[in-house]
């Protein structure tokens, strides 16, 4: 009897089969885990220890007016070219925390543990992600806020409002200070999300936290290696900050960008929770700018975990070109 060569093949390929066949019928199934590690990643800046910890990412359906002068059309349009999916953004949350080597400092502290039931655990993961890093919210020296939007400042409390970094100091804008807690400017807040965050941040600053407030200026160092850099535009005192140690730099930008596949790639778009559209444009671009010029790394709040990469100028935007993971510290 001839075999032929396709015959062949197929038995040899039958044969190959059997033992995964063996193997799979003698174990049972593994259930599937239905939840991701842990999210934190550590990377250094000179001799200092970022941890970059995730508070989560939440996915909401694209209104409208997401974006103020770029139609929705435009929007999904920019969405599908990262193909992504069409008519919902998703945004992304990173909060910080440094070792200086004298001082263990967080920077911003994402939507507060009381979101992470609301979204059904898709944010307000801080909490459990800084405990998972191994570190231990009674051990932070320091909390410096960026700007007082609830996925910065709400993760300074516990769902019952007690202080969740209680032995820290807690340092923020000056000038973010003095208009958030500014009655007059509060009687002229506009209805709905600004009259909102007006409310939250007296909510979140008068349980307890007032008197372990410290503002501070732009221009200085906030914590050790840590200078705070003014960027407004996006809230009056919005503000990111240059972290040094030795010849090494990272720009921490805080909300200067927004979804980087929108926002990076389109500076002249104007999100619709900048409160003024025109001056965060221009900050944007100058940032932006120096960034590319100075080929700085840049930490972004709300860019994909782990949210560090470089920027290139593209055309009449940028690019975010992803830093590449490191298995090592």
């Amino acid at each position: 009897m001839t075999i032929t060569r396709r015959e062949a093949l197929v038995g040899a390929a039958a044969a190959a089969a059997l033992p995964l066949l063996n193997s799979s019928s003698a174990h049972a199934a593994v259930p599937p885990a239905n939840k991701q590690a842990p999210s934190f990643y550590r990377y250094k800046v000179g001799d200092i220890e970022v941890a970059v910890v995730s508070d989560g990412a939440n996915t909401y359906p694209l209104a409208d007016k997401f974006v103020l002068n770029a139609s929705k059309d435009d929007v999904n349009a920019a969405l599908g070219r990262a193909f992504l999916p069409q008519d919902k953004v998703t945004i992304h949350f990173a909060p910080l925390a440094i070792n200086t080597g004298g001082k263990l400092v967080v920077i911003d502290t994402g939507n507060g543990r009381a979101a992470n039931a609301a979204t059904k655990g898709s944010v307000g993961q801080f909490a459990a992600n800084l405990m998972a890093a191994g570190i231990d919210p009674k051990n932070v020296d320091m909390v410096v806020i960026s700007h007082f939007h609830g996925d910065h400042v709400n993760g300074l409390l516990t769902t019952d409002n007690q202080l969740a970094f209680p032995n820290a100091e807690i340092l923020v804008p000056a000038v973010e200070w003095k208009f958030w807690m500014d009655d007059g400017e509060m009687s002229r807040a506009s209805a709905g999300r600004m009259q909102d965050l007006f409310k939250n941040n007296r909510r979140v600053f008068e349980a307890g936290l007032a008197k372990k407030v410290t503002p501070y200026e732009w221009g200085k160092d906030v914590a050790p290696g840590l200078l705070a850099v003014e960027t407004a535009g996006h809230t009056p005192g919005h503000t990111s900050y240059v972290l040094s140690s030795g010849s090494d730099r990272v720009f921490i930008q805080s909300d200067v960008t927004n979804n980087p596949d929108l926002f990076v790639r389109n500076p002249g778009w104007h999100a619709n929770f900048d409160q003024d559209g025109d001056m965060a444009e221009s900050t944007r671009r100058k940032v932006y700018d120096m960034l590319v010029v100075e080929k700085l790394k840049v930490q972004g709040f709300h860019y994909p975990f782990p949210a560090l990469g470089n920027i290139e100028k593209d055309g009449n935007g940028y690019r975010l070109v992803p830093a590449p993971w490191s298995p090592v510290i």
